[in-house]
């Protein structure tokens, strides 16, 4: 059994989050997500990921990748916006 939880609950992380997670909620949630499992793979729990094996190693990276590209979308959103936000100012 494990000392301690990597992963956090998938809940609203913002100061003003409504019952809705906006785009800044869910990227933070996937960034936090992302970082655990790298964890798993690189940092003090890099032995669990040597001993699963070659299948389960690649659909980890395959995870990561597909949590790189979601991170990527969403900020690639969030910085649309703000460019809207600072055209609708100017």
């Amino acid at each position: 059994m494990a000392d301690r939880i990597i992963a956090g609950q998938n809940s609203p992380t913002s100061h003003d989050a409504t019952d809705q997670q906006d785009a800044v909620d869910i990227l933070e949630n996937k960034l936090t997500q992302l970082r655990s499992l790298l964890n798993c793979c690189y940092g003090d729990e890099q032995e669990l990921f040597d001993s699963i094996g070659a299948r389960h190693r690649g659909n980890i990276m395959w995870i990561a990748a597909d949590l790189a590209d979601d991170i990527a979308r969403l900020l690639q959103e969030l910085l649309k916006r703000l460019h809207a936000m600072d055209q609708q100012k100017a």
